[in-house]
């Protein structure tokens, strides 16, 4: 049978996952060459349909292209708010991003050629990005143990950033990674301490055999 962790090492993990936050606030300062080494290799172990492994890792040196890539972010915020409407002024005073402060800025992206890719795409083709979603998070919680911070920035043209990038037909960037040391890492989401949104029930995200008729009265018995 396999050996479970200890309490430590499991204790470890757990906190992790729950102190790991969506990060905004940086400290000028470089990240250390071996601890980046590190955390993108834990990215690059993460689980993927079919081993097919699509994430594409790009790290962002040249402060021009940052500078690019932060007013395509700009932009697309500025268009956010246009389409949230009544939530514009409450949006804008929103800090969504750190990419001018943070030590690291990576480029997440679905690599090129998916479509050979069938095993396990064949009806879920969408299983390429719940791949690169897991080192995405295998590479925060590294980060999180480090003492490091990261921020996971959606707000951009995706045509756009794939002609900053150079990507070829097919690659598809899917997230800015900020990445970098914080003075203190948020005791909640920043999002639930700005009150824009709140963590939901977890019987409300988790039912037995069925979808419910009556979501909002379904609770498993480890919800209740």
């Amino acid at each position: 049978m396999a050996m479970q962790f200890d309490d430590a090492q499991r204790a470890a993990v757990y906190r992790a996952i729950y102190e790991r936050r969506d990060m905004r606030h940086f400290v000028r300062g470089s990240v250390d060459a071996a601890v980046l080494a590190r955390l993108i290799d834990a990215a690059h172990h993460a689980p993927s349909v079919g081993f097919m492994q699509p994430w594409r890792i790009i790290r962002i040196t040249d402060a021009a292209l940052r500078t690019a890539l932060h007013g395509a972010v700009e932009q697309e915020r500025m268009r956010t708010a246009e389409a949230l409407g009544e939530r514009h002024d409450e949006f804008m005073r929103l800090k969504v991003e750190g990419m001018l402060e943070c030590g690291e800025l990576l480029v997440m992206a679905l690599m090129d050629g998916r479509e050979k890719h069938v095993f396990g795409r064949r009806t879920l083709p969408e299983m390429d990005l719940a791949s690169v979603a897991c080192a995405i998070q295998n590479l925060w919680l590294a980060a999180r143990a480090e003492g490091l911070g990261m921020g996971w920035v959606s707000l951009f043209d995706v045509d756009e950033v794939r002609t900053l990038m150079r990507m070829p037909p097919g690659a598809k960037p899917i997230a800015i990674l900020c990445l970098g040391h914080v003075e203190a890492f948020y005791p909640k989401p920043m999002l639930e301490l700005e009150q824009w949104a709140k963590r939901m029930p977890i019987g409300e995200c988790v039912f037995e055999n069925y979808w419910p008729t009556d979501q909002t009265t379904a609770k498993t018995s480890e919800a209740e």
